[in-house]
């Protein structure tokens, strides 16, 4: 009798501790589809009002469901501006300044985490003492000396400086390289492997998720700059597709309807590259450790 009644206790507690996760998770799934829907709305607003005619754009109420709906405003757009051009000019400044300063930033990297010289671990805190200063502080000085080497009205002062390396991609990528085992560099020296071999076939390979999670990154912040492009670029044949949106903007009106429907195109890039390389986006997060 007493183990009938002892069985029942346990089923009662496994059925109401099974009810109690299955709550959580409904509770879980329902705040995180609240959450997503407060970050989609400026999007979809977006969208909405890249489909709207001018006279109904800050209607009250807000209308949401564009009437009637105006395709056209996507072909007038490109008539308004060269879409095409900026794409193709952002492409060429952001690509191979990407590509370099992976490579770069992946390579030394893999100096600061694996190799022992004199003097490491001090010039890596001058490295990260970098990071701190802003933005701002550079701009002048960085401007006067772009000027005096004849880069204004170039691509040069875009592309050259991220091709050494940026030093927070530098401190992700080494915190990712710490965390590989010792001893598989140590089997590839053995077998008479030099460092760059080591890199390139051991650590390239294995770096892959946070490589790529830089790369996403990068790709992000470069192809959405502003005001890099704004400060260097003059003539309108160089400008990126930034610089083309902003020129929809005067100082006496917005035509906000054709800025959305351009946000809208150019947000489908970075959607596209965050679709296929999520994998490794995600693993790279999850697998970078912070270590030493």
């Amino acid at each position: 009798m007493s183990s009938l009644s002892a069985g029942n206790q346990n089923y009662s507690t496994g059925r109401r501790f099974t009810l109690k996760s299955v709550l959580g998770k409904a509770a879980s799934y329902i705040l995180l589809t609240i959450g997503g829907l407060i970050m989609a709305l400026p999007f979809l607003w977006m969208l909405s009002t890249s489909l709207k005619d001018e006279g109904s754009i800050f209607s009250i109420p807000p209308q949401w469901i564009p009437s009637p709906v105006m395709w056209e405003n996507y072909r007038l757009l490109f008539e308004k501006v060269n879409m095409g051009r900026g794409f193709l000019n952002t492409m060429m400044i952001i690509v191979p300044t990407i590509a370099i300063g992976l490579f770069v930033s992946a390579l030394s990297a893999y100096g600061f985490a694996k190799l022992k010289f004199l003097g490491r671990d001090k010039l890596f805190t001058v490295l990260l003492a970098t990071v701190v200063i802003p933005g701002t502080v550079t701009m002048i000085p960085a401007f006067i000396m772009f000027k005096n080497f004849g880069w204004v009205d170039s691509w040069k002062p875009l592309m050259i400086p991220g091709m050494f390396g940026a030093p927070i991609v530098i401190f992700f990528l080494r915190q990712f390289f710490m965390t590989i085992p010792d001893e598989l560099e140590e089997a590839a020296r053995i077998d008479g492997m030099n460092p760059f071999g080591i890199f390139l076939k051991i650590m390239v390979p294995l770096g892959k998720p946070a490589i790529m999670t830089q790369a996403v990154l990068s790709f992000n912040g470069s192809y959405n700059d502003y005001l890099g492009p704004l400060i260097y670029l003059n003539s309108p044949e160089k400008w990126t597709l930034q610089l083309e949106l902003a020129s929809l903007t005067s100082y006496y009106a917005s035509e906000w309807t054709y800025i959305m429907a351009g946000s809208v195109l150019a947000l489908l890039p970075t959607l596209l590259m965050f679709a296929f390389l999520q994998r490794y986006f995600i693993e790279g997060i999850a697998l970078t450790g912070i270590k030493g």
